[in-house]
């Protein structure tokens, strides 16, 4: 075995051993002592799906409303059909009027000047659990109603004229909500809604 060899296979050890230690503590995950993993079952390549876009439509897409917003996440229309609606990583729901974003609701009652338009979205996250993180928006075609998935307000509903939005639960049986992400409703006006951890926020 040559000495370049032997250097090349220390190398790695060593990497090996730094990526499994992570004693300057530079890993994701750092901060979370008692993150814990769990093995997923995928399924067999056989029921995995072939079909591809032969056409290629998704990438001869048009880009609507590039840096016009920032972080917009899902999108929505009223029982009128005006919107586009979207949250916001400033913490605001806003809507497209047909000419420009108009606000039109937002989920904290403590907004100030650290939820000001920035530069990108990376630039909320410090502050995102005092602006809010509006994620997963439906409209309740009866009533007009909004409900909003808020990351750190959880479950809050808004009127059709907007504002501030109130909040419906931030607990599920007794689990309190840590990064709720999306609702749904049914004909009924039940709401179903996803809470990525029970654990961790998203700062």
């Amino acid at each position: 075995m040559s000495q370049a060899t032997t250097l090349v296979g220390l190398f790695f050890l060593l990497l090996a051993l730094y990526c499994g230690t992570d004693p300057f503590r530079h890993s994701a995950i750092s901060d979370f002592p008692d993150f814990e993993s769990y093995p997923v079952e995928m399924p067999a390549w056989s029921q995995v799906p072939t079909e591809t876009d032969t056409q290629n439509l998704l990438q001869n897409s048009e880009i609507k409303f590039l840096n016009q917003v920032q972080g917009p996440e899902s999108i929505v229309f009223d029982p009128l059909g005006r919107g586009p609606y979207t949250g916001l990583a400033d913490g605001r729901v806003v809507f497209w009027n047909g000419q420009s974003w108009t606000d039109f609701a937002y989920t904290s009652p403590n907004r100030s000047e650290l939820c000001n338009p920035k530069p990108s979205p990376l630039s909320y996250l410090k502050n995102e659990h005092i602006c809010g993180r509006p994620l997963g928006l439906r409209f309740d075609k009866k009533t007009g109603n909004l409900y909003i998935a808020d990351a750190y307000f959880g479950i809050l509903k808004v009127g059709p004229e907007g504002g501030l939005a109130t909040s419906l639960t931030t607990e599920a049986e007794g689990v309190p909500l840590r990064f709720t992400n999306d609702l749904d409703i049914d004909d009924e006006g039940n709401i179903y809604f996803t809470d990525s951890s029970t654990k961790y926020q998203r700062r």
